[in-house]
């Protein structure tokens, strides 16, 4: 299979190119190279020009938007990735113009393009993104299961972060999520997320064309940028760790979340285009284990080596839910896909590539906490 990786230079597109190849595929990758995930590099990233020079892979610097590159990019394409997106949660919510325009418009460009436009393209999954659940799905010893909309604002302010049943009142407590969960996006970035997800769903049902979309929950490891404030918090916490300041932890620590290694979800990507098992369908693609903020900084700590201690804001970002972890059981029983890599093999391999490699590290969190507080993003 020829296949088009949309954002294939990135993060996630990097180690799923490499997953493509290996499994003999050709390879198109298009993308912009933005400075803000990408270290300046001359020639391109190490791993794709190593790989083009080796095996034939194409890569194309361009925009997703831009219509005549997508027609290049998509020449005698049997498939498509589409992982390019602007990411970030944060950042979403002062840049609503840019994450709209990235994410839904650069969707957008493609499903025109293939719908007005000549091409051999039989499969497109799509990445989605834990995101568009907002808070995850709770139990409630007097309601049973419910799904909170959000957090009481006055209940933040007071420092009192856990979560309560939207129904008596309670306390609740935080369970794996299934994909029939409701749909409450809490920020700019998860309502692209969202809409991406829904239109490439729809146009594959009504243009009889495979289409899957892939609910990626927090995804870390290796060439994932360090000097992006923006991405992922073990990647946000490498980078302060290194740099030999205490990592900020927003509420008090024990927030929680799902992390999947990101060669883990690479493959989840190749099974759900080379499979027709889940067509036309939404599926979660995480871990399935609940980890604290406060645990992914200890452990990063304790694989440096280093006794830098956290620095406890005691506030919280707009946008930010409390927990959310993932039921991917049905990934697994349409994709035969199961994580194989731990959390503590996965920090380890973090860790290892980031001495390794010595990556751009430069710590830009405190400029992007500023402008949080700027635009009263942060309480």
């Amino acid at each position: 299979m020829r296949v088009l990786v949309t954002g294939g230079a990135g993060f996630v597109g990097s180690h799923t190119v490499d997953v493509l190849l290996e499994e003999g595929h050709d390879v198109v990758v298009l993308d912009n190279l933005d400075q803000q995930v990408h270290r300046r590099v001359e020639g391109g990233p190490v791993n794709l020009t190593k790989h083009s020079r080796e095996r034939g892979l194409r890569l194309m610097r361009g925009d997703v938007r831009d219509r005549s590159m997508l027609l290049q990019a998509l020449a005698e394409v049997d498939g498509v990735l589409h992982l390019a997106a602007a990411v970030g949660v944060g950042q979403s919510m002062y840049q609503p113009f840019n994450y709209c325009s990235v994410n839904v418009g650069g969707t957008a460009q493609l499903l025109d393009v293939l719908a007005n436009e000549r091409t051999g393209v039989r499969k497109v999954v799509v990445a989605s993104s834990m995101s568009i659940y907002g808070e995850g799905a709770y139990s409630c010893g007097a309601c049973g299961t419910v799904y909170p909309v959000s957090r009481d604002p006055r209940d933040l302010a007071s420092g009192d972060w856990e979560v309560r049943c939207p129904s008596c009142g309670r306390f609740a407590r935080a369970i794996s999520t299934k994909e029939d969960k409701p749909l409450v996006p809490t920020s700019i970035y998860a309502i692209t997320k969202q809409t991406q997800e829904e239109i490439v769903l729809c146009f594959g049902e009504a243009y009889k064309l495979p289409v899957v979309a892939l609910r990626y929950f927090n995804i870390y490891g290796s060439r994932q940028s360090l000097s992006n404030p923006y991405t992922g918090v073990a990647a946000i916490f490498l980078s302060r760790l290194l740099n030999g300041k205490p990592p900020v932890i927003f509420e008090d620590g024990m927030q929680s979340r799902d992390f999947i290694h990101v060669r883990d979800v690479a493959r989840a990507n190749v099974l759900a285009l080379t499979s027709s098992a889940a067509d036309h369908r939404a599926l979660n693609v995480g871990g399935g284990l609940s980890t604290t903020v406060l645990e992914i900084f200890r452990q990063l700590s304790r694989i440096l080596n280093v006794s830098i201690e956290p620095s406890f804001a005691r506030r919280y970002r707009a946008g930010d839910i409390r927990h959310c972890f993932s039921d991917s059981t049905l990934a697994e029983s349409l994709l035969g896909w199961k994580p194989r890599v731990t959390l503590n093999e996965g920090m380890t391999e973090l860790v290892e590539w980031c001495l390794k490699s010595g990556p751009d590290a430069q710590d830009l969190v405190d400029a992007a906490y500023s402008e949080l507080e700027r635009k009263n993003l942060l309480q």
